[in-house]
């Protein structure tokens, strides 16, 4: 599966997560709310985080969301970029539960910074893939909006 084609199945997923949602009487907030079974995507923490209207959760709204969490502005940016930066985001998306979008670009600053000079994608990629996946040097705890071992 290329790239593009997994993104658009985590928006697949993400919206069918969001389809799972039944409105329950919540006795705790006296109210009724929305509460959901999904397979793929933490879909509470997803709302809490990205301000969601679960009335009107559409395919769109959840390339936008999954666009976001890959660190692009939207779905748009996401389809455009290169298949090394489409790679990189892969990476991240996959093993945000290891380190976070923020900490990821602080790691990259700091190592161009020390080389003193740009580190393309690429290069990023089979770094990510030495530091994080094989090494795991960064010893965090992270909530991550997949649910493990279903994407």
């Amino acid at each position: 599966m290329n790239n593009i084609d997994y993104f658009k199945l985590q928006a697949k997923n993400l919206h069918r997560d969001f389809k799972t949602k039944i409105l329950d009487f919540d006795k705790e907030l006296n109210r009724f709310a929305y509460v959901y079974t999904p397979k793929y995507f933490a879909v509470d923490a997803i709302i809490s985080d990205f301000d969601i209207d679960e009335e009107n959760f559409t395919l769109m709204n959840a390339q936008h969301i999954i666009a976001n969490i890959a660190g692009f502005d939207k779905w748009g940016t996401l389809i455009k970029v290169s298949e090394s930066e489409l790679q990189l985001a892969k990476l991240i998306f996959e093993h945000q539960d290891k380190i976070d979008l923020i900490s990821w670009n602080f790691y990259i600053a700091d190592a161009q910074s020390m080389n003193e000079e740009e580190l393309d994608a690429e290069i990023q990629v089979e770094i990510f893939k030495q530091v994080v996946i094989e090494d795991n040097i960064f010893d965090m705890v992270i909530d991550s909006y997949l649910i493990k071992d279903e994407y």
